[in-house]
C-alpha cells in the first residue's frame, strides 16, 4: 500500500481511472477528501459486500464521528450535509426501521407497478416534446429526458407542487457536486433546507395521498419521527430518487450507441432491454463513493486496521468493475456476460429501496426512446462527453445526442 493517501479528484474528471488507481493500492486504501479529512476506500466486492452488512460501519455521524461530536466540522464543509443530515440513511437498528417503514410501502412492487401507467404516459409525453426538435440539432438527452423523467415521478409520488420542484430539486444537484466551494455549500444547504421546509408547510396546510403528506402527518401525531428527520427523509428521498437513476439511464444509452453490435443483439430478440440494463448497472453504478461509514470499534479487514470513528467510502462505482469477479472485460459494457455481479443498489439494512421503481421506469423509458427515434447516435466522441463534476456520483453533466438524421441539404 502507498503511503500517502489518494486525494480524490473533485472533478470526478475520470471515476473509473481514479478507482482503478485506489484498487492498485489494496482492497481497502487510503484516500483524501476536501477539508483534508481522511477516509477508507473499498473498490472490492467481496470486502464491500461485508461491511454493508457489518453493523461495526455504522452511518450515524453524530454518534460515531469524533470531530462532528467536538464540533470541529464548519458548517460550510463541502461534504457537511452528508454528516449533519437526520434521516433514514444516517439510522441504525429500530430507528432506521422506524424511519423505512414510513416510505417503503410505496416502493413495494405492487405499488410500482400500479404507477406503470402514469411512468408511461410520462414518458410519451417526454418524447412527443423530443420529437418536435429539428433535424440535426443536438439534444441533451440526459437535460431532456434520463434525468427529467426521475425528477418528475418522484416528485408526484412525494406530491411537490409544479411551481416548487426546482427549488426542491436544485439542492440535490448541488449537493451531488464536490467542486462547490465553502460559501457555496453553506449557500446551498440554507437553500435546501428551506425549500424542504416550505414543502412541509404547503402539506400540511394542503394534505393530500402523497408521500410527503404521509410523513407530515406520521410528525404531527408526535411519535413516529421528529421535525429534522422529516426534513432529512425529504431531501435524501428526492435527492436520491431523481439524480441517481438518471445517471444509470445516461450512461446505457451511450453504451448502446458507442456499441452498435451490442444494441442489435437487442433488436434482433437475442437479448432484452432488462440484460443491457443489469449490464449499467454493474458496469456504472450511479454512485461512485458513497459518503460515509463510521468505524464504531476498531477493525481489521482485508489486512487493513481500520481505527474506531474512521471514515469509510463505499466505492460502488469501482466495486461492478472488480476485476476480481469481472475479470480483465470488467471496464467493457457486455450484456451477454452471464455473471453481471455488483452493489450498485446497496446491500444489508440500507439496501436501495427505490430498485423496483427504478427498474420500472428504465424499462418503460429507454426502449421507448430507441423506438421512437432508431436513428439516435452520439453528437460528440464519448471521451468528449463531459463528467458531472463530482466524486459522489458517476454520471455525465450532459449527453449530446443527435435524435433523427439531419435533413440533406437541397442542391
Amino acid at each position: 500500500m502507498g503511503k500517502c493517501p489518494i486525494m480524490l479528484d473533485r472533478t470526478g474528471k475520470d471515476i473509473h481511472a481514479e478507482a482503478a488507481r485506489i484498487r492498485a493500492e489494496g482492497p481497502v486504501t487510503r484516500v483524501e477528501v476536501p477539508g483534508g479529512y481522511l477516509a477508507w476506500s473499498v473498490t472490492n466486492y467481496e470486502v464491500g459486500r461485508q461491511m454493508l452488512a457489518d453493523p461495526r460501519f455504522s452511518k450515524n455521524a453524530k454518534e460515531h464521528w469524533p470531530p462532528l461530536i467536538r464540533g470541529e466540522v464548519p458548517t460550510d464543509w463541502e461534504l457537511y450535509t452528508w454528516v449533519a443530515m437526520d434521516n433514514v440513511t444516517t439510522r441504525e437498528g429500530a430507528d432506521h426501521d422506524r424511519l423505512r417503514k414510513l416510505v417503503a410501502h410505496a416502493f413495494a412492487p405492487r405499488q410500482v407497478e400500479a404507477a406503470r401507467g402514469h411512468i408511461e404516459k410520462l414518458v410519451a409525453g417526454m418524447l412527443d416534446d423530443l420529437e418536435r426538435v429539428p433535424p440535426g440539432e443536438v439534444v441533451d438527452i440526459k437535460g431532456r429526458f434520463t434525468y427529467l423523467l426521475p425528477a418528475h415521478v418522484i416528485c408526484d409520488l412525494f406530491g411537490v407542487p409544479a411551481q416548487a420542484r426546482d427549488n426542491v430539486l436544485q439542492g440535490a444537484v448541488t449537493n451531488s457536486k464536490t467542486t462547490n466551494t465553502r460559501e457555496e455549500s453553506e449557500a446551498n444547504l440554507h437553500q435546501w433546507h428551506q425549500a424542504m421546509e416550505d414543502l412541509v408547510a404547503e402539506k400540511r396546510a394542503n394534505p393530500g395521498s402523497d408521500l410527503t403528506s404521509v410523513l407530515v402527518q406520521a410528525r404531527e401525531s408526535g411519535s413516529m419521527m421528529t421535525s429534522d428527520e422529516l426534513v432529512g427523509t425529504l431531501h435524501v428521498m428526492l435527492g436520491a430518487g431523481s439524480e441517481t437513476l438518471g445517471n444509470v439511464m445516461s450512461h446505457l444509452i451511450v453504451d448502446l450507441l458507442d456499441n452498435p453490435e451490442q444494441l442489435e443483439l437487442i433488436r434482433s430478440g437475442q437479448y432484452t432491454w432488462e440484460d443491457a440494463f443489469a449490464e449499467a448497472v454493474r458496469k456504472d453504478a450511479a454512485v461512485a463513493q458513497l459518503p460515509f461509514r463510521y468505524a464504531t470499534e476498531d477493525v481489521e479487514v482485508a489486512g487493513v486496521q481500520i481505527t474506531k470513528g474512521d471514515l469509510v467510502l463505499i466505492a460502488y462505482a469501482g466495486i461492478g468493475r472488480d476485476p476480481e469477479v469481472h475479470g480483465e472485460s470488467a471496464d467493457r459494457f457486455d450484456m451477454t456476460r452471464q455473471d453481471k455481479t455488483n452493489l450498485s443498489f446497496g446491500h444489508g439494512p440500507h439496501h436501495c429501496l427505490g430498485r423496483s421503481l427504478a427498474t420500472v421506469q428504465a424499462m418503460i423509458a429507454i426502449p421507448a426512446l430507441f423506438e421512437r427515434f432508431p436513428d439516435m447516435r452520439l453528437a460528440v466522441p464519448v471521451s468528449e462527453i463531459p463528467p458531472q463534476g463530482t466524486f459522489i456520483m458517476n454520471g455525465y453533466g450532459s449527453v449530446p445526442v443527435y435524435l433523427t438524421a439531419p435533413v440533406p441539404a437541397l442542391v
